[in-house]
Parts: C-alpha cells; structure tokens; sequence
C-alpha cells in the first residue's frame, strides 16, 4: 500500500461514525451515512489531508458498493411487490426517467451525455441506505413497507439498467443486445435458484455455520462473485450483477435452507455493514471535491437546486402514482424516501467523470445535494408518519371516549 496509514485512518472513522451516532441521537436522529462520508471528508486531502486512498482502498470501496447493492437486492421480496405496486413503481420511475432527462438537458446547455449523466442520477433511490433505517426504525413491516421496497427497488435497479444502456460508450442497439443476454443468463440462473437444493446442501451449511468452514456464507460470495464477473464479461455495470446476485442469492437460500437463511444472511451483513460498506462510504467522502464545491459559487448554488429536482424529479411521479390505499402522509413520506439518494448517485457521477462526460464541480454539487437528501429527507418522512400515527391514535381515542361518554 502506498500509504499504509489511510486504511487504518478509514476504520478508526468507520467506528467512530456509530459512536457520534449514539452521541447525538437523543437529540437528532443523524443517519449513520452522513457521519462516515463526513469523516471521510474530515480526514480527506481537502481538509486534514491525512487519507489518500491507493489501489487497495478504491477495491476495497468497489467491493463495499458491490455489497451495498448485492444486501438491497437481497431484501426485494417480489412476491409481495408484484401485481400493481410493481407496476405503479415502474411506470413512476420511467415517468422520473423523462423528465430528469429532460431537466438535465437544459442544465447541461444541450450537451446530451451530460444530460443521460445527470438525468439518470436524479432517478436513483438509495434502497440500501433507506432499507436500514426503516427496519431499525420497524417501519419495514406493514403494507407501508411492501410499497416502498417495490419503489425503491426499482429505483435502485433502474438507474442501474440506465446506465449500462446509456453509458456504456457503446451504440444503444449493442448495449440493448448484451443487456438481454445478461438478462437471459440471469433468468437461467432464477430458474436454477427456485430448483430444490440437493439435501447435502441444507446438511453442510447447518454442520458449518458455527464452524471455520462456513459454506453457505462462502458459497453465497462465490454466487457474488460470478454475477459481478458475468457483468464485466458482458461490459456492463458490476452494479446490475451485484443487485442480481442479492436476488439470486434471497431464492436459493429461502428454498435450500430456510430455518438458516436469516443466520447466513447476518453473517453477510456483518462482512458488508462491518467493514465493506463503511469502507466505501469513508473513501467516497475522502474522494469528495470539496475544494470544487466550495470555490465555485455556480457549483455550490447547484446543491439546492438539485436536491429540489431530487424531489420533483423522483418524488413528485412516487407521489402521483403510489397505491390509492396509502393515505395522504404515507404517499408524502414515500415521495421523500424514494427521492433519498446517494450510493448511487456517487457511482453514476464517478462513470461521468472518469468518461470527461460531467464536471468535478457539478458532481460535488450532485453528491453534495444526495448527502443532504440523506440527512433531512428520511427524517422528514419518519417525522412525518409519527405525527400521523399519533394524529390517527388520538382520534381513534376520542371517538372511543365519545362512545363510552354516549353509553
């Protein structure tokens, strides 16, 4: 390593970011993100200049968004999202698709790969990063939770699929064409998950799962591992083989081994959310261009203004098409989780620049404005529906009370 201190300057933040966390959540409840990528920042070569990431940092942050999006695609349960949750949610994402496009077009002065750049980023979801604070939070049980998986399911995928059609560097016709042969070789690999498992399989991993052998959790990172390389063989995203792998990796281990599935899966969480995924939240904030964001006054005014679109890009279509049995306050709080954005954002900026199809500083701004998303919209959504349920409790209170007073 060429700078052998950063990686232990990058766990020394990964700890201390759940540490600031219990520290201020009796008074502001700060999303665990926010304080890793601010770490990062803190620590980066743009303030304290201690961290600067080498060749084994970057893989190790690759692998971390690989994981973060390998553990979203896992929690999708597409039995309860289909029928026409799904398709609400997929006819809002498209509808955000145009009209994000569309923005970003006028924003880019015409140049139409920046606008495939910036339009696709407005789209994103951060079902990784919502998942976990509405299952902490127990906000992911219920009809409310369905919805927002297939929202933000969607959300996470179809920028994915976007990205690899309209960012590629190829002609749309070749991508379209190996993208279906991804898609055929992953329905192949469905239809080999939903199989029944031998019964060796259930025996070995129940005999190995407090052992040194371990071959559930080492065969779901082989599962990882080929999907990841299936979509490098086939030039696209990893990001599309690590969301498939997630779900590939659900069905053989709900068939296979279902009394198991949820230990296997915590010790994959544990490998992801201990180290891989923190690891590439503290590199993204070192990575952060600060010094573009705040010396450019045009960049720095882009923060608000894309966390506006965020909102009516993205929510705005959640919103007008969520289920008619949401009330009010839960389709708002569905618009403000489905525009929360970031993993994604911050992958999709990167393939602009590294492509010279986006600015530094417009992707400081893009990343700025998906960090703040992350901070204030999950809070308000949460806030939100707690107001509700309490407006909704006390009503129902009253009414019992004017009963009782009646009798």
């Amino acid at each position: 390593m060429t700078h052998p201190g950063t990686l232990i300057l990058i766990m020394a933040a990964a700890v201390l970011a759940p540490l600031l966390v219990y520290a201020t959540g009796r008074r502001i409840r700060i999303p665990l993100v926010i304080f890793e990528i601010s770490l990062g920042i803190l620590i980066g070569p743009d303030v304290l200049g201690w961290a600067r990431p080498d060749d084994v940092v970057d893989t190790l942050a690759d692998l971390g968004l690989s994981m973060l999006i390998f553990l979203a695609g896992y929690e999708i349960e597409f039995a309860a999202v289909r029928g026409d949750t799904l398709r609400r949610s997929l006819w809002a994402w498209l509808l955000s698709l145009g009209l994000g496009i569309g923005v970003a077009f006028l924003i880019s002065g015409g140049d139409v790969f920046e606008a495939f750049v910036i339009g696709t980023a407005l789209t994103s979801t951060a079902l990784g990063t919502v998942l976990p604070m509405l299952r902490d939070s127990g906000q992911l049980r219920g009809r409310f939770g369905t919805v927002m998986s297939a929202f933000g399911a969607v959300g996470e995928f179809g920028p994915v699929v976007a990205v690899a059609l309209l960012l590629s560097g190829r002609r749309p016709g070749e991508s379209a064409a190996l993208l279906a042969g991804f898609g055929v070789l992953t329905a192949g690999a469905v239809f080999w998950a939903m199989r029944p498992r031998p019964p060796w399989f259930a025996r070995l991993t129940e005999r190995t799962l407090h052992s040194s052998g371990q071959f559930a959790v080492r065969f779901v990172m082989l599962l990882l591992a080929c999907m990841l390389g299936l979509a490098e063989v086939f030039g696209l995203d990893v990001l599309l083989g690590a969301f498939a792998a997630g779900v590939l990796t659900r069905l053989v281990l709900r068939r296979a081994v279902p009394e198991s599935s949820e230990q296997v899966l915590g010790k994959v969480e544990a490998m992801g959310f201990g180290f891989l995924v923190p690891l590439f939240y503290v590199v993204t904030g070192i990575e952060f261009d600060l010094h573009a964001l705040l010396h450019d006054l045009g960049a720095l005014l882009l923060v608000p203004v894309f966390l506006l679109l965020f909102l009516l890009v993205r929510g705005a279509p959640v919103y007008a098409l969520a289920p008619r049995d949401l009330g009010r306050a839960d389709r708002t709080a569905l618009a403000l989780f489905a525009s929360t954005c970031l993993p994604l954002v911050v992958a999709i900026t990167t393939i602009g620049v590294d492509q010279d199809l986006l600015g530094s500083d417009e992707a400081a701004s893009l990343v700025g404005a998906a960090m703040i998303s992350v901070l204030v919209l999950p809070l308000l959504a949460t806030r939100l529906r707690s107001t509700a349920g309490d407006a909704s409790r006390e009503q129902a209170a009253h009414g019992t009370a004017k009963d009782a007073e009646a009798w």
